[in-house]
């Protein structure tokens, strides 16, 4: 029996999970992985307890699962986009990783756009520069810690430092490296005029060589075998950006499907033959090369989806919590039907999900709008799910205007697919019918899916993609709820706009009280 692993590093979870050649999950493991917070706006982990965490799902699910660790065909990686993972020249981490909710180098994107730098890159990177890219924070870095930059042998995304990690080759796989604002997407290749244009010619070097997803990309080591329990040699493929590991778990291998990612970010997809070039739709959706070579990946994403919810439950219900866990209850099952409780045509507050950041103002903030005496936390927890269906929409808006046709059908991944309400509430507020996954770790479906490929187990991604990928329920959009939610979502876009003129003043006020702690100002 072959087995394959696939391995998914999000902003706040790593997560392990053993597949066989039929896509049947077997066994999983997971833990929380530290996120650092040391001023407003950074967001950082300790990159050996990043290893260490993957090393400890890795083991887990070979113990608990009891197979032949011989019996691994392949294992594959996937984890977050954007944010930044540099390796120092000493064999260590140069710095802590850098997560893609970080918001420090915010200040560069406004600045590039304002110098024209922007538009010329756009030309070439086919996307618009936003603060976590790899270009900003290398950027911010440059100007806040260069002598962290001195040191750097290489520049690695999330997903490919654990790779090296397995494997000791330095490798960048392209579809992740094609997001940060430093590829070429019609050279497919490192540009040099991108780098000069963020003046970080400088740092060309420790860019690592580019390879493919479903490409063996090298094999674990003998030190990475006494870590994880994995056979030394096991085949490690390229591996992926999250979002086309989820992409890949959905089965969307074609143009006519959509793709929504809910989880810590709204991620909202489709593929298409040819890249996004109308520069005026390139100031939202963004462009990266898919896993199939032939396909690009058209993207509307901002860190504004179900991560909203889990700060609502750790910070604002940590009785309820605690009271769930002792009386062995789901909190999400309670949760979810909080929201039932409360109808659709109520009033609730207007939540905008912008807790870590937003797609409408780079500076905007989360908020609950319209809050009365007679709102319940019951009522708040409605918004949230509203807000953060409201927040995909406007992605879905923006991304139409550059696809072609109608798509017949959203394949939905992420927090918000486990929740029954949360999926109808999605297939209603975008009036489109709504598909569920029947795997419950769909990034690292995805890696098996490229593991199975890459070793030859199936004759290509798309057919691994058929054979292992299944769908679990499809949901039909209620059309009396789909009115009453035009109508929400219109207070909500009326809400944004008014709160437009206020977002930079809370910045400054932010970012003075940075300054006074870095100077001892109480």
């Amino acid at each position: 029996m072959k087995y394959y692993i696939g391995l998914d590093n999000g902003g706040t979870t790593t997560k392990a999970a053993l597949y066989n050649r039929e896509g049947k999950e077997i066994c999983v493991s997971s833990m929380a992985t530290k996120m650092l917070s040391p001023a407003p706006g950074f967001v950082e982990r300790d990159m050996e307890e990043m290893w260490e965490a993957n090393c400890i799902v890795v083991r887990k699910v070979l113990e608990e699962s009891a197979i032949d660790p011989a019996d691994v065909a392949g294992v594959a990686v996937c984890g977050h986009g954007k944010g930044l993972y540099l390796w120092g020249k000493d064999g260590k981490p140069a710095r802590n990783g850098i997560i893609s909710t970080d918001n420090r180098a915010w200040e560069y994107p406004l600045k590039w756009i304002e110098d024209g730098t922007d538009d010329k890159a756009l030309d070439r990177a086919c996307q618009q520069i936003i603060s976590c890219q790899p270009a900003s924070l290398l950027a911010w870095l440059r100007d806040h810690e260069p002598e962290c930059l001195d040191k750097i042998e290489w520049i690695f995304e999330a997903k490919d430092y654990v790779r090296f990690r397995l494997t000791g080759e330095a490798k960048a796989e392209l579809g992740d490296y094609s997001g940060t604002d430093l590829i070429n997407l019609h050279t497919r290749d490192y540009d040099a005029e991108l780098l000069q244009l963020f003046e970080l010619e400088q740092y060309r070097e420790a860019f690592p060589p580019l390879c493919q997803a479903a490409e063996i990309c090298g094999y674990v080591t003998d030190e990475a075998a006494k870590r994880t329990g994995l056979v030394k040699g096991t085949p490690v493929a390229g591996g992926m950006f999250d979002v086309h590991a989820c992409m890949l778990a959905a089965d969307v291998v074609t143009e006519e499907k959509l793709c929504m990612i809910a989880g810590t970010w709204s991620v909202n997809l489709y593929l298409s033959k040819k890249p996004v070039t109308n520069k005026e739709i390139l100031k939202h959706t963004r462009n990266t090369i898919f896993v199939l070579p032939e396909y690009y990946l058209a993207e509307e994403g901002s860190p504004t989806s179900a991560g909203n919810n889990e700060w609502f439950i750790q910070n604002l219900l940590p009785e309820f919590v605690q009271e769930c866990k002792e009386k062995g209850s789901s909190v999400y099952g309670k949760i979810n039907s909080w929201v039932e409780e409360i109808s659709i045509e109520e009033f609730c507050p207007v939540f905008l999900p912008f807790l870590v950041g937003s797609n409408v103002h780079p500076n905007a903030k989360g908020s609950f709008i319209g809050i009365s005496s007679f709102h319940t936390r019951k009522h708040l927890l409605r918004s949230v799910y509203e807000g953060v269906a409201f927040s995909h929409r406007m992605h879905l808006e923006r991304l139409m205007k550059s696809y072609q046709g109608q798509p017949q059908v959203i394949r939905l991944t992420g927090g918000v697919a486990k929740s029954e309400v949360w999926t109808q509430m999605f297939a209603d507020v975008m009036n489109i019918p709504v598909e569920v996954l029947d795997a419950d770790e769909t990034g690292a479906l995805g890696c098996a899916i490229v593991a199975a490929a890459a070793v030859k187990d199936y004759p290509s991604v798309e057919a691994a993609a058929r054979h292992m990928s299944r769908i679990s329920r499809r949901v039909m959009p209620n059309q009396r709820n789909v009115e009453v939610y035009n109508q929400k979502y219109a207070l909500y876009c009326k809400t944004i706009e008014g709160l437009n003129g206020v977002w930079d003043s809370y910045q400054k006020y932010i970012d003075k009280t940075i300054n006074n702690r870095k100077r001892g100002i109480e």
